[in-house]
């Protein structure tokens, strides 16, 4: 099962410092941004997406006030058609349930299989925020210390204009 305590032990293995916020269950981006009003660092949304068939899966992390439009993506990515994957299969992929999306959940993605988007416009924030495989924490941690995490757990990004 998904922890907290995971993404503590790897983080603080990689001597990466990262801040925390304790705060109620938060299912919702909106709900998350009411606890941490102040606190530096961009608001993420992390939407964990799949093609029809579901036989590819995406891993999307853009700002949160942005909205996807579903058919840049696709042409981005080279799908014929993207959807919000199922909760079914983000348990299965990473060991996650809805509303604890985030790349700490790429730990439990054995196969490595999860192709995972920046959008571009958050790659120079300075910070970035995210649940960290649990609702009631938020995780703040540098924007490079994300990907030094991502390139050790052998995870490959892409920086995409959307």
């Amino acid at each position: 099962m998904a922890t907290f305590k995971d993404v503590e032990d790897v983080l603080n293995a990689l001597e990466i410092s990262f801040q925390i916020v304790e705060h109620p269950p938060a299912l919702t981006t909106e709900e998350a941004d009411s606890y941490i009003i102040g606190i530096d660092g961009v608001r993420t949304k992390t939407m964990f997406l799949t093609n029809r068939k579901k036989t590819a899966f995406y891993l999307l992390i853009m700002d949160d006030t942005k909205t996807l439009d579903m058919n840049e993506f696709k042409e981005i990515v080279g799908a014929n058609k993207i959807r919000m994957a199922s909760e079914e299969s983000l348990k299965e992929q990473m060991d996650l349930s809805a509303g604890v999306v985030s790349p700490f959940g790429l730990l439990y993605n054995d196969a490595k299989d999860i192709h995972v988007y920046f959008d571009r416009v958050i790659m120079d924030e300075a910070r970035m925020s995210f649940h960290p495989n649990t609702n009631e924490k938020t995780l703040f941690l540098a924007t490079s210390d994300l990907l030094k995490f991502l390139d050790h757990i052998g995870t490959q990004y892409e920086i995409i204009d959307l």
